[in-house]
């Protein structure tokens, strides 16, 4: 499911435009990756939890050259599914 997929679902679901539809899911996307950036958590209870995990810096291999590079450290975006979640996911 892509994103117009998910907005026409949204819509049919909640009897409104697409457009309306499209506006929210903007904003909801638009509010996680907000809170996200301050390093906040973003739990939808049923659904699962949005965090950030700060990844090590490492080394790694150039699978072309096969030399030794170094990976910088940096954040990434986690997220981990609710039980009811899992649950459907796995009827």
């Amino acid at each position: 499911m892509n994103k117009a997929e998910l907005i026409e679902a949204i819509a049919n679901n909640a009897k409104i435009s697409k457009a309306d539809a499209g506006r929210a899911l903007d904003a909801t996307m638009e509010s996680v990756s907000k809170a996200l950036k301050k390093g906040d958590k973003v739990s939808l209870v049923g659904f699962g939890t949005f965090s950030v995990a700060k990844r090590a810096a490492r080394t790694g291999r150039n699978p072309q050259t096969g030399k030794t590079i170094k990976i910088a450290a940096k954040k990434v975006a986690k997220f981990k599914a609710g039980a009811e979640l899992a649950k459907t996911v796995n009827k």
